[in-house]
């Protein structure tokens, strides 16, 4: 086989999986590295476009990394992404309540935390450590986590968020 052919099929591969690929949304991940280990969300970015663009921006500008969680309530939540670190604080903007009825507080459902007004929420998540279906229409779930539960379920309050990141899902 020349070197010509070679190339030629190479090519030929490669445009097969761009077209394959087309139209295929491929949600993000965010990778949460802790000071007990790592763990990773998919982001549910075509059923909470609202709070995942939010998430993502804080994430890539840095505003997680140091955070600690400042709520933990043994097989409710753990709970992060206060600069303040005690549940009254938040970034500099608000986004509305985007709830998703397909969306579901399932053990390991990232959500976002907000005030007494619906439209509050800003930079504040937790994630549920069992299913907690009174959640369900009253806050946004956003992700849920698909590596590193085990990692959650450790966390405690002053545990601190090391870097928080948005990848790419990897080619499965």
């Amino acid at each position: 086989m020349s070197i010509k052919s070679l190339l030629k099929g190479v090519l030929i591969l490669a445009v097969v999986s761009i077209e394959s690929c087309k139209g295929e949304v491929k949600e993000r991940l965010a990778v949460v590295e802790t000071n007990k280990g790592v763990f990773k969300f998919q982001l549910y970015e075509e059923k909470a476009p609202i709070t995942t663009r939010n998430f993502i921006e804080l994430a890539e500008s840095g505003f997680y990394d140091g955070l600690t969680f400042h709520r933990y309530v043994p097989g409710f939540v753990i709970q992060g992404g206060d600069p303040k670190g005690d549940g009254t604080g938040g970034s500099s903007k608000t986004i509305p309540l985007e709830v998703n009825s397909a969306l579901k507080h399932v053990e390991g459902a990232v959500g976002m935390a907000r005030a007494q007004d619906p439209n509050s929420a800003s930079s504040q998540f937790y994630i549920t450590l069992a299913e907690t279906p009174h959640l369900n229409g009253n806050y946004a779930v956003f992700g849920i986590v698909t590596e590193g539960m085990d990692v959650v379920k450790s966390l405690r309050q002053g545990d601190k968020m090391l870097k928080v990141k948005i990848v790419l899902p990897e080619n499965k």
